[in-house]
């Protein structure tokens, strides 16, 4: 393994990411605000160790292999998480100990969403921001990674897309031509989040709700400058526009790409997995929204506008919120967080085992169904008329069944901090599949549960942003092996 490179690459991050310490600076002024010291310090900390990192290595000379390529991509969320966490910790509002802004800079940066602060109404405006941007830099860092690095480190969910993908994904290194993958992904994503920034300020909300809320809505994130989130608004048309950029935000933003080069919406339909993306959201509006108005839960209208919010929300995994769907009937939050697992896209800003592990999934129970009737057929699992390698298919399994495993041991710590069944099954699946909002005592915030709890879960968000087997494989002996 290349140290010297990796610590390059390292502090290079670090150095670029205490310098959007400094926006907020400028929001802080804007608004008569007294807490640029605060990101003055948290960015001269960062910058400082940066340096530290890179100095040492700058004249290093080399490509990335896949094993850096596994150490940076943990690394990334890692230190980045931490070192984000400092103005949180370290401003007088809303003055988080250690454990709280980690969590919540770990939140942001995995666009989980879940949080440990209450009265978003009352902070500065300087730390609303930065939470906001936390989410943004952070979905931009998940597109790159899962369309570019993931696949060629064999653990994304991108890898059955390899013909189709940009970038340097057939090759067997990390290349400089993840520079060209990346510059066209942040052209696609600043795009769209420009244009939902306009369209929410176009629905009324203010320049800076506006701005705000975008970041949060492409990165599927679901952070919110007002307490009471997206209903804080109040608005018919907000929730559309919050709606259809959570479904786009959702998709693969390699189709993104090939629709934006060939200028053909149609490769949005003709791909199979954002064609079951569309089916499941479809499937699920419908039932919600049924199960809402014959429960007696909400009028018609309600039930369609509040159902079909709540769904995209939460099976998007972005976490925005305009009712307590936690109080809806039994039967809808768990059908909800049920959904998270599909989740959205491979190479999309969203969490959950992703829709295109499924996809693959029901065609291989399939396959198990016929090979009852005829032992010796040939049945080859196939998507876009391209067979998916054995290998393929028996790292989906092997992922979803590592991913269970991870679920119920996550659940049994949380139940062991004394949380009940409800709260440790809901907490777990706002963390692992980057959902947010829980049920039970987390249905709110995450304040009020233990310091162990917050690091089981920040170790949630973590795997689940990390498509779980890039940080696990740290951790065996054959990984450090040269």
């Amino acid at each position: 393994m290349h140290l010297a490179i990796t610590a390059r690459v390292l502090g290079v991050l670090l150095m670029i990411f205490s310098l959007t310490m400094l926006t907020p600076i400028v929001v802080a002024s804007i608004y008569g605000e007294t807490t640029s010291e605060t990101f003055l310090t948290a960015f001269a900390i960062t910058l400082f160790v940066g340096l530290v990192f890179w100095l040492p290595s700058k004249n290093s000379s080399g490509e990335l292999r896949t094993r850096d390529g596994f150490v940076v991509t943990v690394l990334f969320w890692l230190v980045l998480s931490t070192f984000g966490a400092l103005p949180l910790m370290l401003s007088e509002a809303p003055n988080l100990s250690f454990m709280d802004a980690l969590f919540e800079s770990v939140s942001g940066l995995t666009t989980t969403g879940a949080t440990v602060i209450s009265g978003l109404d009352h902070l500065p405006k300087s730390i609303l921001y930065y939470r906001q941007q936390l989410q943004w830099l952070g979905g931009i860092g998940i597109v790159v990674i899962a369309v570019a690095i993931l696949p060629m480190l064999g653990v994304g969910g991108m890898q059955i897309y390899r013909a189709e993908t940009p970038g340097p994904v057939k090759d067997s290194k990390l290349t400089p031509r993840i520079t060209e993958t990346a510059n066209v992904l942040f052209r696609i994503y600043l795009a769209l989040t420009a244009v939902c920034a306009l369209a929410y300020w176009a629905a009324g909300m203010s320049g800076f709700d506006a701005i705000g809320h975008s970041f949060s809505t492409v990165a599927i994130g679901g952070f919110s400058t007002h307490d009471a989130s997206i209903g804080f608004f109040d608005s018919g048309t907000i929730m559309a526009i919050c709606s259809f950029f959570m479904i786009v935000s959702g998709l693969n933003f390699a189709l993104h790409f090939h629709v934006w080069h060939n200028r053909k919406l149609g490769y949005y339909w003709a791909d199979p997995e954002a064609r079951m993306y569309f089916y499941l959201l479809l499937v699920g509006m419908l039932i919600t929204c049924l199960y809402l108005y014959y429960s007696g839960t909400y009028d018609w209208d309600q039930s369609i506008s509040q159902g079909i919010f709540q769904l995209v929300s939460i099976m998007t995994t972005t976490g925005f919120a305009t009712a307590e769907f936690n109080a809806w009937p039994t039967f809808l939050p768990f059908f909800l967080l049920f959904l998270s697992f599909f989740g959205a896209c491979a190479g999309s800003t969203g969490g959950g085992i992703k829709i295109g592990r499924m996809l693959i999934l029901a065609q291989q129970g399939i396959r198990e169904i016929y090979r009852l009737v005829h032992p010796n057929a040939l049945l080859p699992i196939k998507i876009r008329n391209r067979k998916i390698p054995e290998r393929v298919a028996d790292a989906i399994w092997a992922f979803v069944g590592v991913y269970l495993a991870i679920f119920y041991l996550m659940v049994l710590l949380l139940l062991a901090s004394g949380l009940d069944y409800v709260t440790a099954w809901s907490a777990t699946a706002a963390a692992l599949n980057n959902l947010g909002p829980g049920l039970g005592a987390v249905a709110t915030n995450y304040a009020d549960i233990g310091s162990f709890a917050k690091w089981v879960l920040c170790w949630g968000m973590l795997l689940g942003r990390l498509e779980i087997f890039t940080l696990l494989v740290l951790f065996t002996p054959t990984f450090w092996k040269n």
